[in-house]
């Protein structure tokens, strides 16, 4: 009978130490903006705007300089996120009107949740099926409206009125105040929808920048002549395929008469002005890129305030010393950059993401990293943070030894690169390529055509090389190594299937593969 308490003793012991052990993992909160360009945080130097609250991750963590993404769209990128594995293996490889993801796979929030974690994601989901592995979703619906979203829970759509990146963050906070399980560490995901396209800011900021000139990028006036023909045929250029809903010419959807008017009133005297004008077309283009620079960055200042809101909270709370907080986007973006807004491109501007993490007592306050990560890394990041073992078919690397100031010698020393989407929206070639810390290497290989860019002499990627025989040995090589990458991560050309049931595949309503193909 003794023997039998004491063992009853020890298991009770066991079973509390493992629930304590459970309960002082860190929490997790994960934030992403949607086609948020590193260009556009003044933490990574940005000459056109400021971000005081993104920027206290850079000042109290870890900024990344070279941060990557394995396919720069949204859909495909929040997959890889899921994930850990390329489009190739997760079966989402495009935002497709078919493209749906398969929820019976493996995922990160999956795992930690199967490991005590509370799960939830709030906001921008994009990926058609309902999330699985999550506690508590609250989602919006495909790409979701600026104002007054619908969102989607387990119980049915909830009906919002507002500003979405606010509600995005109400819902965020009442989550984390009042229904987590405070038993629990927690993992959130907190998804917002701002700035993608078409960059609807609140009222409260409508007139932000009024007066203020933008600075232009060197190369926004880029005739392409330095490169192979898909350049050239884009269909992104900020001279002509920004829609009169982009530049406010006409005011957007779905506002409610108070809001429509306060809108309206806001671009009014500019647009009038337009009318009278009699611009060049060197002018026009300018005035675009104000228009839409313009408010591209209003809506990243609502999203800053936004961001800054829960940091506030953690802080009040106390839940800050014992919370990882990462701050990342979906992909980058072109601020006029080529000419260009949009993304998918293996140009620098699209490829590389900003990347910013606070991890109170393990990252050193103020610290940055030049190594290359990508977004397939940050899967594994959640579970080793959590301290769960990360599965053997999951392709990126976590970057804790990193965060936690440990010297990596053998960290990659380059990047693989796979874009699909072709020919809409915005005609941009499917391509795969290598990025080393000097060199790039893009192969459009539908037309078999290559690019090979010197990034030390030319950084803005504006003169192939490709053909320089002074450059042969370093195409051979680059050659070799995006040979070796595309059999390390196992991409033979082929996708997996990309649906939960192939044979029934997700209802898209005409209206949704409409804004589809705007964005």
């Amino acid at each position: 009978m003794h023997r039998l308490h004491a063992l009853l003793a020890s298991l009770v012991v066991f079973c509390s130490a493992a629930l304590a052990a459970a309960a002082d993992r860190p929490n997790i909160l994960f934030i992403m903006s949607d086609d948020h360009a590193y260009q556009a945080i003044s933490a990574y130097g940005s000459n056109r705007n400021q971000t005081p609250n993104i920027d206290r991750l850079a000042k109290e963590g870890m900024r990344f300089d070279r941060a990557f993404v394995t396919n720069s769209i949204c859909g495909p990128s929040r997959a890889v996120i899921q994930t850990g594995k390329y489009s190739h293996l997760n079966g989402f490889p495009d935002n497709s009107a078919r493209a749906w993801f398969n929820r019976a796979q493996q995922t990160a929030p999956k795992l930690l949740q199967a490991a005590g974690y509370n799960t939830a994601v709030v906001g921008k989901w994009h990926l058609n099926s309902d999330p699985a592995g999550f506690d508590d979703w609250h989602i919006l619906q495909g790409q979701g409206p600026y104002y007054n979203p619908p969102m989607k829970t387990p119980g049915g759509v909830v009906r919002h009125e507002g500003y979405t990146t606010d509600i995005i963050t109400d819902v965020a906070l009442e989550w984390l105040k009042n229904k987590r399980d405070k038993s629990k560490s927690f993992f959130l995901m907190y998804q917002h929808k701002a700035p993608h396209r078409n960059w609807q800011p609140p009222p409260r900021l409508l007139d932000k920048y009024k007066d203020v000139k933008i600075a232009e990028p060197e190369t926004l006036f880029d005739d392409y002549s330095g490169r192979e023909k898909p350049a050239a045929e884009n269909q992104m250029s900020v001279a002509k395929h920004l829609t009169a809903d982009d530049l406010k010419i006409s005011t957007p959807a779905g506002m409610n008469a108070e809001q429509a008017a306060i809108f309206s009133k806001a671009y009014e005297k500019e647009n009038a002005e337009l009318k009278a004008a009699l611009l060049t077309p060197k002018q026009q283009t300018q005035w675009n890129y104000q228009r839409f620079v313009k408010d591209y960055l209003r809506c990243v200042d609502a999203v800053d305030e936004n961001v800054g809101r829960v940091l506030d909270y953690l802080d009040e709370s106390g839940l800050a010393k014992d919370t990882v907080v990462i701050y990342t986007s979906d992909q980058g973006w072109y601020l006029g950059e080529h000419g260009w807004f949009d993304k998918r491109w293996m140009y620098e501007e699209s490829f590389r993401t900003p990347l910013l993490i606070r991890w109170p007592g393990q990252t050193k306050a103020g610290s940055t990293s030049d190594k290359m990560v990508m977004n397939l890394d940050l899967a594994e990041t959640f579970l080793d943070i959590a301290g769960v073992k990360v599965p053997e078919d999951m392709q990126g690397k976590s970057i804790v030894p990193i965060l936690a100031g440990q010297e990596t010698p053998d960290w990659r020393k380059s990047v693989y690169y796979h874009y699909y989407e072709f020919p809409q929206p915005h005609h941009v070639h499917p391509h795969r390529g290598v990025r080393t810390d000097r060199y790039k290497l893009i192969h459009f290989y539908t037309i078999d055509a290559w690019e090979l860019f010197d990034l030390e002499k030319d950084p803005h990627e504006l003169k192939s090389v490709y053909r320089d025989p002074q450059y042969a040995p370093v195409l051979a090589d680059m050659k070799a190594e995006l040979t070796r990458l595309m059999a390390h991560y196992k991409d033979d050309g082929t996708t997996v299937a990309t649906f939960d049931n192939p044979d029934q595949p997700p209802p898209m309503p005409k209206a949704k593969k409409a804004k589809d193909k705007a964005k």
